[in-house]
């Protein structure tokens, strides 16, 4: 990258901006405002404090925006977990610094110190690079951007800094968890070259999530003795494509106990392969499971 030969603030802007799959720019058009964009991109008016921040817009007080400006969205990334992938490294390569492993295991509901699973969908948090102006607190920033000023400790612990008063123009780094494009969001996204990686591990990230949902309902079939519906459930799911080892191998499991079941002693013996294959650790323990069960898995 070239050295930056603008002022310090520039480069850091610059830098955040630069972050894959975070962001992407949107050309202002004759008649937009800020809150039409936001709506617009993230389906809420409100969060156009989103975009102030991003772009520096409320550094001098106001955040006028004319046609033809280039603006940044602020856009979640997503990564899906290769080989070798452990927080840390995940958190210094997206984050910039690896201490903050523990912020991004927990927006992923995981705990920083158990490595994610292989071909998991993980979300990173849109940063904001927020400007400090007169009058700014910890507290202040956490309440503009996360609507509760108590978190202003979370904000000095991401970005290394003691409780200490903000001085103008300082840099204090803001994650968004939980923030989400509209589908007119996605669409613009999409159209940015540089997003396509991102594009696609979104997709699977979206593939899990709903997995996750069918989970539970998976079991409910089994509890309820409701087989069949079991069966079609949990195919659907294999079929929804882009599956973690461990929900399949949830999924593959059930799928064993609904088909003995049913008496389909193949599908229930190729279940048993498949729930094996992706979970090293499956035991059948003569205690907990049916002989039904462990004969389905002999074959």
């Amino acid at each position: 990258m070239r050295r930056c030969r603008v002022v310090a603030l520039s480069c850091a802007l610059l830098l955040l901006w630069a972050t894959p799959g975070l962001a992407f720019s949107h050309i202002v058009k004759p008649g937009e405002t800020l809150s039409q964009i936001a709506a617009r991109m993230y389906g809420d008016a409100r969060k156009e404090t989103i975009l102030a921040g991003a772009n520096a817009l409320d550094v001098q007080g106001g955040s006028a925006i004319v046609p033809g400006m280039r603006l940044e969205i602020p856009a979640p990334g997503h990564h899906t977990i290769i080989a070798g992938d452990t927080w840390a490294a995940l958190a210094l390569a997206w984050l910039g610094d690896g201490r903050r492993a523990d912020v991004l295991a927990r927006l992923n509901h995981a705990v920083a110190w158990v490595d994610p699973s292989l071909g998991l969908a993980v979300e990173i948090p849109a940063i904001v690079a927020h400007i400090a102006a007169d009058g700014d607190t910890s507290a202040t920033i956490a309440a503009r951007y996360w609507g509760d000023s108590n978190r202003g400790w979370e904000l000095n612990a991401f970005n290394g800094r003691r409780e200490a008063p903000l001085q103008r123009g300082e840099i204090v780094l803001v994650y968004l968890a939980g923030l989400e494009l509209s589908d007119a969001g996605r669409a613009e996204a999409l159209e940015s070259k540089d997003r396509s990686a991102s594009v696609t591990d979104t997709a699977r990230l979206d593939v899990q999530r709903r997995a996750d949902a069918e989970l539970p309902k998976l079991a409910d079939d089994l509890r309820a003795g409701h087989y069949v519906e079991a069966v079609a459930r949990g195919n659907r799911v294999i079929g929804s494509g882009a599956l973690t080892r461990p929900e399949l191998a949830i999924v593959h499991r059930s799928l064993l106990e609904a088909y003995v079941a049913l008496s389909a002693d193949s599908q229930a013996a190729a279940a048993c392969a498949s729930w094996r294959a992706n979970d090293p650790s499956a035991r059948l323990d003569p205690t907990l499971t049916s002989p039904k069960v462990r004969a389905a898995c002999a074959r």
